[in-house]
């Protein structure tokens, strides 16, 4: 099994959940109002897409019940397949026809940003990818020196600075040296920060 068969597998459990909870709103209802979308954005939002994310689907799903004339709940499903998989991508493959590429990786701390970029780093190293790490979580004590260890095991080179330093300056001297290197990817990592809090997601 491939890594990003693995990533989608370990995912399902969380994929399942939010479809039951998006089904059992559904169902509770048997017309299309503006109850069922305050439900629906509510139980989006509980299932961590974040308020603006939930507030976006909704509206779409709003343009395309107008568009259809659609008036059972359950044409509702469909839609939002369609549009959540058009938001996310789904299907799409890494883009890495930039030279470097650069992969930024993001996550609250403690779910494995760091590991899954040392198996990533090994899994590209092995479909012929010449792979630099950089080393941008400063923040946490000893994040450069467990990364580093994965550098060591997938055999390729890191970039890092020591604990504290401005992750922005990793990042430039990492781009610097994949240039250098004439390296094809980039994998960045960095300090642990939830996806829907914008003003974090702001400094990236």
């Amino acid at each position: 099994m491939g890594f990003f068969s693995k990533i989608k597998q370990g995912l399902q459990k969380t994929r399942d959940s939010i479809a039951n909870s998006v089904n059992s709103v559904i169902n509770s209802f048997t017309k299309i109002d503006e109850e069922l979308f305050e439900e629906l954005e509510e139980t989006l939002v509980m299932s961590d897409i974040g308020v603006t994310t939930a507030g976006e689907i909704c509206e779409k799903l709003r343009h395309k019940i107008k568009e259809t004339g659609a008036t059972d709940p359950n044409e509702i499903k469909g839609m939002l397949k369609e549009i959540i998989a058009e938001m996310l991508g789904e299907n799409e493959g890494l883009r890495l026809e930039t030279k470097p590429s650069v992969i930024l990786v993001i996550g609250v701390n403690g779910v494995g940003k760091t590991t899954s970029i040392g198996k990533l780093a090994s899994q590209l190293k092995r479909d012929g990818k010449n792979v630099v790490l950089g080393a941008a979580d400063t923040f946490r004590a000893a994040a450069s020196e467990q990364l580093t260890i994965w550098a060591q095991r997938a055999g390729v080179p890191i970039i890092a600075h020591g604990e504290g330093a401005d992750p922005a300056a990793v990042v430039f001297d990492a781009v610097a040296s994949c240039k250098a290197r004439k390296a094809d990817l980039l994998i960045v990592d960095t300090a642990g920060r939830l996806h829907n809090k914008a003003n974090l997601m702001n400094e990236l």
